[in-house]
């Protein structure tokens, strides 16, 4: 049976809509993915060790200097997994109410502290 053509205009629309969502969705993880990398390109060498050594030693007086915890949660790939990396540049930005983990925007900018967060995800890197 042939198919009518007033059903075919109307699935046409339906396609459009799947198709724009479909590249809008393919556009942001794009963009997220472009955003990590800028952030990480526009910091340069000195600041990454700088970077790394707060980490290290004031996120580590907390978190323990190997991260792996202490009066705040372990900051380890395997323990950040779950975790959307917004999130957790977000906290790291503007800490959590009532508790010990203080906000670092006045020393941090947004690309850094997205710096720290893919540095955290994959394993921090070593202090100097």
């Amino acid at each position: 049976m042939p198919v009518k053509p007033r059903v075919v205009k109307q699935c046409i629309p339906c396609v459009i809509v799947g198709i724009a969502t479909l590249g809008l969705t393919f556009s942001l993880a794009v963009f997220a993915t472009e955003y990590a990398a800028e952030a990480s390109a526009s910091i340069v060498a000195t600041r990454r060790d700088e970077l790394v050594t707060l980490v290290r030693q004031d996120c580590g007086s907390c978190h323990g200097l190997t991260l792996k915890g202490g009066l705040g949660p372990p900051l380890l790939p395997a323990d950040l997994k779950d975790k959307p990396a917004d999130y957790l540049r977000t906290v790291i930005l503007y800490g959590m109410p009532n508790t010990a983990m203080p906000p670092w925007q006045r020393f941090l900018s947004e690309a850094e502290a997205q710096w720290i967060v893919s540095n955290l995800q994959k394993g921090f890197p070593s202090g100097h």
